[in-house]
């Protein structure tokens, strides 16, 4: 069974920074995973902001290209989220994801609010 455990989300003034870390457990199959970050804000839609493969190759929303940057840890069964020029819209639930036999799996989502 695949867990997945989001941390590091909390409040930060327009123009700030957060990393958002994911740590993965159960099944042995981190390594070979494609990771996502994803994010729901009120009354919209859970989008896909971030994804990196198994071998690292980074995918980016337009929404978030250029101030988000994606990593994993393959030694640790980490993915990170590292946020800079943080927005107003940026603010929602962040959860990691992952795919593995055809089964989506979520974490618990870490709150991301971007205000002064």
């Amino acid at each position: 069974q695949v867990q997945l455990v989001e941390s590091g989300g909390g409040l930060v003034q327009p123009g700030g920074s957060l990393r958002l870390s994911c740590a993965a457990s159960g099944s042995n199959f981190f390594s070979s995973a494609r990771m996502d970050w994803y994010r729901q804000a009120p009354g919209k839609e859970r989008e896909l902001v971030a994804s990196i493969s198994d071998s690292g190759s980074e995918i980016y929303s337009d929404s978030v290209k250029d101030r988000f940057f994606i990593s994993r840890d393959n030694a640790k069964n980490t993915v990170n989220l590292q946020m800079s020029s943080l927005k107003p819209e940026d603010t929602a639930v962040y959860y990691c994801s992952t795919t593995l036999f055809r089964s989506k799996y979520w974490g618990q989502g870490t709150q991301v609010t971007v205000s002064s």
